[in-house]
């Protein structure tokens, strides 16, 4: 919609008003004074822990099981740094797993959160959207085109489980009558009845009805390049050939997250696969709900130069408002894919300043922010596994998701470590199976060097901390 257009309209004289720009920046000037007291790690405020621990039980007996973490915000954050209710301040290096990717209490999403406050549409979806909606899917599909691929359509949805749950039933109807799905060992696909089909891990479906057929092909392994790549091939075509026609689609998890604790595929070893998957009418799903905006590229698609493969992507977690953008032969008929919610309207919003800020801070590229940061923090890793093999190994991971190997990889060990570390002011989360793995999502757009630099010690410390106490247990 025109500048001219948007005047004449009763928003946009809202907009426009100037007291609507002094209350931006009187709210703006209000957050930055109450940030000022975040500056580093704070531990509880001991009058408040007794409250604190009561509120986390009470949740925890409402919900049927406590919190992974003992973490209830107290609503207000300064990049990567979070208070939390017991008055306690914490780097957070985990984000919700990848959703607060420019920190906490960007001025940005501050402004876009008023903005989607002055609308009257608090949901937007299948009856109802704002102009906001359109622009925000023009620029997902121009981002994932720029460098050749030709996704033609999009559907805004409010999660990334249900982008991919819309992914499947768009590929099975263009593919029936196939009934079956390829994925990688060890992916993490979602948690939906469907989803849960799809994600290698059994105890995620432990007493779900079997809802889809899925064959599993082996992951690439850097240790072994051309003898996991030549495995993956063979599986793949063993199961094209057990079952043939019977393929809607591969997903590809093209850096595996919770399954393989941020192990990242080759381009190689992914046209190896994408050569017999084209020969036999397969489409390709890339899965980027936790890649979108993490690599040298808006898309890890792009990153590996896979372009022209793309049939469908999804996308989620750091845009707020998910989607599904596909090819337009994967166009779904009428009443397939429809949601009474698509996404609110401060998600859509913020999922557009989000956009600006990855696409014009100078975050992308091998030279970006997010390549920059990534080199800087595994450089720490690589050193700390160097000095202390005995207590870390790796690191692992590409552009914003890395991970290391802390303390052998046993799950319950790495799991005791990293409750220590937020304990300590730090949070990062657990991956892997055997060996486990510590992970960690930077807020891209709220983290700067110095952070890591001053985050690093107590990743570090609590690593020998934790070590020692259960070096003594087992020696006890």
């Amino acid at each position: 919609m025109g500048k001219l257009a948007a005047r004449a309209l009763a928003a946009g004289v809202l907009s426009a008003d100037r007291r609507v720009a002094e209350a931006k920046r009187l709210l703006a000037d209000a957050l930055r004074d109450a940030q000022a007291s975040l500056t580093g790690v704070k531990p509880p405020d001991p009058e408040l822990r007794a409250g604190y621990a009561e509120t986390l039980k009470r949740f925890g007996d409402m919900r049927g099981a406590a919190l992974y973490y003992p973490y209830l915000g107290s609503g207000i954050g300064r990049g990567a740094l979070v208070e939390l209710a017991d008055g306690s301040v914490k780097y957070d290096f985990i984000t919700g797993i990848g959703v607060h990717y420019l920190g906490h209490n960007h001025p940005a999403l501050l402004e876009a959160g008023i903005d989607a406050a002055l609308t009257n549409t608090v949901m937007q979806g299948n009856l109802q959207q704002n102009t906001e909606s359109e622009i925000l899917l023009g620029r997902l599909l121009a981002g994932a085109n720029r460098r050749g691929a030709q996704l033609a359509h999009g559907f805004l949805t409010s999660s990334g489980a249900m982008a991919n749950e819309n992914a499947l039933k768009i590929l099975f109807q263009k593919k029936q009558p196939a009934d079956r799905v390829l994925a990688f060992s060890h992916c993490f696909a979602g948690r939906t009845l469907a989803l849960s089909q799809v994600t290698d891990k059994p105890a995620y479906r432990q007493g779900l009805p079997e809802t889809l057929a899925v064959d599993y092909v082996p992951f690439y392994d850097e240790a072994r390049p051309v003898e996991s790549t030549a495995e993956a091939a063979a599986a793949l075509k063993g199961h094209l050939a057990g079952h043939p026609g019977r393929h809607a689609c591969m997903i590809f998890e093209l850096i595996q997250g919770e399954g393989g604790g941020y192990a990242p595929g080759t381009p190689e070893f992914f046209r190896a696969l994408i050569a017999p998957l084209r020969a036999a009418g397969v489409a390709v799903h890339f899965d980027e709900i936790q890649t979108f905006g993490r690599t040298s590229e808006l898309f890890a698609f792009q990153h590996f130069g896979l372009d022209e493969f793309a049939d469908v992507v999804t996308l989620g977690k750091l845009s707020q408002a998910c989607a599904t953008l596909i090819r337009a032969e994967f166009q779904p008929k009428p009443g397939l894919v429809s949601q009474t919610f698509t996404a609110p309207s401060v998600a859509i919003r913020s999922a557009l300043a989000i956009l600006d800020h990855i696409e014009g801070e100078g975050l992308l590229g091998q030279d970006g922010k997010i390549m920059r940061l990534s080199r800087h923090f595994t450089g720490k890793l690589k050193d700390l596994a160097k000095r202390r093999p005995d207590l870390a190994s790796g690191p692992f991971g590409l552009g914003g998701m890395i991970a290391f190997t802390p303390l052998g990889g046993d799950p319950d060990k790495v799991a005791r470590y990293l409750k220590n570390l937020f304990d300590a002011g730090v949070i990062g989360f657990i991956a892997g199976g055997t060996p486990a793995k510590a992970r960690f999502l930077l807020p891209v757009g709220g983290v700067e060097e110095s952070d890591i630099d001053t985050a690093f010690p107590f990743i570090e410390q609590v690593l020998v901390e934790t070590g020692d106490a259960l070096a003594k247990k087992g020696g006890a």
